[in-house]
């Protein structure tokens, strides 16, 4: 069964590469593009964890949504997604239980994901999850690397040129009639 994550994020390039990188990695990904959004799927749907950006639509809208995640009878894993690292005093008062700070590289984020899972919900499921992990999905996570690096890198493709054939010079004779 895979594991549910739920992305709140409104930068959607964002949120498409890392709903595509972990999708890859064999999770099942919700995303919100809003706070009001995030809180919405909380309340409507189960997550085992719950990544959220700190600064969307307002300064505290990633706390709301961390808020509505520990207020979820399913008690998920919460981690802030940001640019804008927070110590952890910081961290502990909003209540997320990691913080992962944009820019990151996907082994990155996919070893803290996996870490905070272990840390959540026991060292059985972390074990089973890794060994899985490790055995069965070692092309994707490379397949998910390779694209996110790829597409990252890749330059957009250069409008094509208009070719025009030359005239070839007109001979004197053709001028001098």
């Amino acid at each position: 069964m895979k594991r549910r994550i739920l992305l709140v994020d409104d930068e959607v390039a964002v949120l498409l590469t890392l709903k595509t990188v972990l999708e890859i990695s064999g999770f099942d990904v919700d995303t919100a593009t809003s706070a009001r959004e995030g809180k919405s799927r909380i309340k409507h749907r189960e997550y085992e964890m719950v990544i959220t950006d700190m600064r969307m639509e307002g300064e505290r809208a990633g706390e709301e949504v961390i808020e509505a995640a520990k207020a979820a009878p399913y008690q998920p894993a919460i981690a802030l997604l940001t640019a804008f690292p927070v110590d952890d005093e910081a961290l502990d008062s909003m209540g997320a239980d990691q913080m992962l700070v944009k820019p990151m590289h996907t082994r990155q984020l996919l070893q803290q994901l996996e870490a905070l899972f272990a840390k959540r919900h026991g060292t059985a499921d972390a074990s089973e999850s890794s060994e899985g992990d490790e055995t069965e999905k070692p092309a994707k996570k490379v397949a998910a690397t390779k694209a996110v690096k790829s597409a990252a890198a890749k330059p957009k493709p250069a409008a094509a040129k208009k070719t025009t054939a030359k005239k070839a010079p007109a001979s004197k004779k053709a001028v001098a009639k």
